[in-house]
């Protein structure tokens, strides 16, 4: 402990609903497998309907260009670097009693899978933005960000990287636990009972809120983002013949470790769906209801496809928006029986606090020059040290 003395790390993080940044104060100090971190306070800075929709053109693959992509990249670490200094204000923490910022950034692109690329060579690639340097530069911290290339140039996927966090988290003697993710992603840790690093794997086992969110912003043209308190799911009925479609895709049987994102679920893919219910008339909130089943039946599936059969499981930790609609977390204790569902708000971290947290951590520890992945969740060949470093200024 004495060669960790205490630190306060904020960590920030946009999700691929691009709705805006979280932030996450949290008192670290230690390292592993003694590492003490406790969430000290959370906040949420939305962003401008501008600024999403350019985010999500960006990530959906829409026109664009070189300069558009170095304009969002320095307005987001603007962005950014507001939230920071709005939390710090809000919490009344000054900037200067802040030690490290761990900032993940925005996703725009992720291909965790390599692919041949210009018929030269297989690669996989990933770009989070955000400038780092406009965030140190405007709180006088150092920052660290861009943390899943060096797992990339390690053969890894770049994801899932808070399995690191979870594990440190959640291992017990006893108790298998896994968990669960559901923002636009739902993802997976499992870990076995006396897990020992190596024993922890994780992955993504599908969309989470990515579909439910894209067909609730066409049904009501823009004029909301989700299905709040499960609302119009709740009001349609399953339909049989789409989610049979649904749950054939062949990412769900695509054996781990494996990453999903828009590439995958994204708009393309909810254009489909969103056609399948005109043609066969579908009523918008059948078509919401029927994806909010197939969320919690894909995760379901993972279970009983690559969970299951390597380790027994006593409980379900939720996290990410998902936790918020009652329906999908009814589902999910329906589909699951003889697991316990529980919220990871119940063990101090607010559901939707969870990433930003797990940022501040896997900065403290690439601040300490520690390897912060897991190779066993992300197919890298080796640990590494993930995120680059930004010195802040502090005059």
């Amino acid at each position: 402990m004495a060669k960790n003395p205490p630190m306060l790390v904020l960590g920030m993080m946009s999700g691929t609903s691009a709705d805006g940044i979280d932030v996450a104060l949290a008192r670290i100090s230690g390292a592993p497998p003694r590492l003490s971190a406790k969430l000290a306070a959370h906040h949420h800075l939305r962003f401008t309907a501008s600024v999403r929709r350019s985010i999500l053109n960006l990530a959906n693959g829409g026109a664009t260009s070189t300069a558009e992509i170095s304009h969002l990249n320095f307005l987001l670490g603007e962005e950014f670097a507001r939230a920071a200094i709005a939390a710090s204000r809000k919490w009344r923490v000054p900037l200067s009693k802040i030690d490290l910022v761990g900032s993940h950034g925005q996703t725009v692109f992720h291909q965790g899978e390599a692919t041949l690329a210009k018929g030269v060579r297989r690669i996989a690639s990933t770009l989070q933005i955000g400038e780092p340097c406009i965030i140190a530069e405007r709180t006088g911290i150092d920052t660290i960000a861009d943390f899943r290339s060096s797992d990339i140039a390690a053969g890894g996927h770049g994801a899932p990287l808070v399995p690191f966090v979870d594990y440190l988290l959640y291992r017990d003697a006893k108790r298998g636990r896994v968990a669960l993710n559901i923002g636009g992603i739902a993802n997976v840790t499992v870990i076995p009972a006396a897990a020992i690093p190596a024993d922890v794997f994780a992955f993504d086992t599908g969309p989470g809120n990515m579909l439910i969110d894209a067909l609730v912003e066409s049904i009501t043209r823009g004029h909301a983002h989700f299905d709040r308190g499960a609302k119009i799911a709740r009001s349609g009925k399953t339909i049989p013949a789409l989610l049979e479609q649904l749950m054939n895709d062949s990412y769900l049987s695509k054996k781990p470790p494996k990453t999903a994102g828009r590439e995958e679920f994204g708009l393309e893919y909810a254009k489909k769906w969103i056609a399948w219910g005109k043609k066969h008339r579908a009523s918008p909130s059948d078509l919401v209801r029927t994806a909010t089943v197939f969320t919690s039946l894909s995760i379901a599936d993972a279970f009983r496809r690559f969970i299951f059969p390597r380790a027994r499981v006593q409980e379900l930790i939720v996290a990410g928006g998902g936790a918020n609609n009652p329906l999908l977390m009814a589902q999910l204790a329906a589909v699951l029986p003889g697991i316990q569902v529980i919220s990871s708000a119940q063990w101090g971290i607010p559901t939707e606090a969870k990433e930003a947290f797990a940022f501040a951590v896997l900065a403290y520890e690439s601040y300490h020059g520690r390897p912060n992945n897991l190779p066993s969740a992300t197919g890298a060949r080796h640990p590494v040290v993930m995120g680059k470093r930004v010195h802040g200024h502090a005059g």
